[in-house]
């Protein structure tokens, strides 16, 4: 099969939920009544609500906590930075899960979980209680890695832009105030983080908006692995051949420190660098209420979950899925692999709730689709099948792939993913 074939499979994948069907049941028609809650609606939390209830047949209750009151997509978020999208592009309403499924939608910040009780506790005063919980809270920060990089971002003066939200308009506004000639550097975290190919996309779309609009400026991506770590060979070539000298890769550079007042960032071995855009990724753990909780049992920052049902290794029916999780082998923390956790831990909760069985061999996709311009885009791929006798997913070899060479046609195929999935997750 043809690379091109295999990226459009698993955008209908990503659409149908072909890959996460409850094992030995032809109808969930006869489920018995159970309540679930899910934390965080981003593309795990929102898929799961939606599958719950259409996988039991609408008899199971879900409640979606969630405190923004629509959908901003992480994913293509990168364009509005550069500058060919607007944040209306990224943003869609959650009112599908509603009208379409009776997800119960409540605006609000989960603060707690008391696991013995099964309740979850809200900003607002409200107690849920519960079958099941879905945590899904994305990642959060530890910014105690970087010294000053807390209070610089609180000023405004130093952003991560890595939540889709008013940050990346933040960091768009001050790329369109730097001068022509200036500096934009990315500082990049060592793995794993959410999203591997995001900052050398991010780093490529800014340097097209400066190729058209600020010419005499420079793109320059201080990264704290040792290489680049997702399609490494296709970004390098895309920054040498598009982009020549305004784009300077630096590896090794691992950040301890930075001064917002004059947008100096402090390395651990190498000298400090100084940019009129500083843009640093902090150090990244699961989300809060995951930490909180005591779910986060891989050294205290991300969690360990039984991979056939996403379930916490740490607390009985609380399940954990999306960038939380301690992922594994050949695993990115990616929206589409969120998307392909929910569905597997949609049809086990399912199956638990009712007694049934739970499908013993789930299988998941995932595609990252990366601008490296206004229109060229290059992918990676792959298929992941539960391996019973190793308790874990594992990349079914030879599939997937990454992209021959980038091409104004994955730059389609990238702009359906993203409305594909979005319906997907939200309708």
């Amino acid at each position: 099969m043809k690379r091109r074939q295999i990226v459009q499979g698993l955008g209908s994948l990503a659409a149908l939920g072909a890959v996460a069907t409850l094992g030995g049941c032809a109808t969930t028609g006869s489920a018995s009544k159970g309540r679930v809650v899910v934390v965080g609606g981003g593309y795990g939390g929102a898929t799961a609500s939606k599958y719950i209830r259409k996988f039991s047949d609408y008899t199971i209750d879900v409640t979606l906590v969630e405190p923004n009151p629509m959908f901003v997509s992480c994913p293509i978020s990168n364009l509005v930075i550069g500058g060919t999208r607007t944040m209306a592009d990224i943003t869609n309403p959650y009112d599908g899960l509603v009208k379409n499924h009776g997800v119960k939608i409540v605006r609000d910040t989960a603060t707690a979980v008391d696991p013995a009780k099964k309740e979850v506790r809200l900003a607002g005063g409200q107690t849920l209680k519960y079958d099941k919980l879905v945590i899904a809270p994305g990642i959060d920060f530890m910014w105690e890695r970087i010294e000053g990089l807390q209070a610089a971002n609180a000023a405004g003066q130093v952003l991560h832009s890595w939540k889709a939200g008013p940050e990346t308009v933040a960091l768009r506004q001050q790329l369109e105030s730097m001068r022509d000639g200036g500096v934009y550097a990315i500082v990049i975290p060592e793995a794993p983080y959410r999203c591997p190919p995001g900052p050398y996309e991010r780093a490529s779309v800014v340097a097209a908006y400066f190729k058209r609009a600020k010419p005499k400026s420079k793109v320059l991506i201080l990264d704290a692995n040792n290489d680049v770590t997702s399609k490494g060979p296709l970004f390098k070539a895309a920054w040498k051949d598009i982009y020549g000298s305004m784009v300077e890769y630096r590896p090794l550079h691992k950040a301890v420190a930075v001064d917002g007042r004059t947008r100096t960032v402090k390395f651990e071995v190498q000298e400090d660098v100084k940019a009129d855009v500083l843009n640093v990724l902090p150090v990244m753990r699961a989300g809060k209420i995951a930490v909180d909780t005591g779910l986060a049992n891989a050294n205290n920052r991300w969690c360990h979950t039984h991979f056939l049902t996403f379930e916490s290794t740490a607390a009985k029916d609380i399940h954990v899925i999306g960038d939380a999780i301690q992922v594994a082998p050949g695993m990115p923390k990616s929206g589409h692999m969120a998307n392909s956790h929910a569905k597997v831990c949609a049809a086990a909760i399912v199956a638990q709730i009712n007694g049934w069985e739970v499908n013993p061999h789930p299988m998941i996709t995932n595609v990252c689709m990366s601008f490296v311009d206004e229109t060229h885009v290059i992918h990676v791929a792959s298929v992941h099948e539960y391996v019973t006798t190793e308790k874990t997913f594992r990349t079914i070899g030879g599939s997937g792939g990454v992209s021959d060479a980038r091409n104004e046609l994955e730059g389609v195929y990238a702009q359906a993913w993203a409305k594909n999935i979005w319906a997907d997750v939200l309708t």
